[in-house]
């Protein structure tokens, strides 16, 4: 969104950046949605088997997580699904697109600390360089809502 208050280098471009900026909200939300579904489908269905930790299912994930000191493992692993699983998707198409970033921002500020724990800040070194920059894009909606080219704003009419 561009505030009437904030000057612009070049003015003249004004209406072009007011059209757009709800057009490239839409395109962040959509991505950051979506990006964390192959994550849910990898380690909840055993999809993509050549990426990632040897994570095929969610028995295997509880394994890890007790192994990682995210005890019990038995609870966190469904919950890290259906984060990934239903939460994205909601959060792609704007659809309570402020209870859908709950638990993403909630999984991607745990994320961020383990990424810190295991390579420090570079993605690669497996720090947290990658996690920390889909947290606040994730927390950009929390805060804001889904967004005019949202399902919330369209079904519901207003930004839930």
């Amino acid at each position: 969104m561009i505030y009437s208050a904030t000057p612009l280098i070049i003015p003249q471009l004004a209406a072009i950046y007011q059209a757009l900026a709800p057009w490239a909200e839409l395109l962040l939300r959509v991505v950051i949605g979506f990006a964390l579904v192959p994550h849910g489908l990898r380690m909840t269905f055993g999809f993509f088997p050549n990426t990632g930790l040897p994570i095929r299912n969610l028995s295997m994930l509880a394994k890890q997580l007790d192994r990682d000191g995210y005890l019990p493992g038995k609870l966190w692993a469904p919950l890290i699904s259906a984060t990934e699983l239903i939460g994205g998707p909601l959060l792609a198409i704007g659809l309570f697109t402020r209870l859908a970033a709950v638990p993403i921002v909630i999984f991607l500020v745990v994320s961020c600390f383990e990424r810190w724990r295991v390579g420090r800040y570079f993605w690669n070194t497996l720090g947290l360089e990658y996690t920390f920059m889909w947290m606040v894009a994730a927390f950009y909606f929390l805060i804001h809502g889904g967004g005019v080219y949202s399902m919330d704003h369209i079904v519901l009419g207003r930004e839930f």
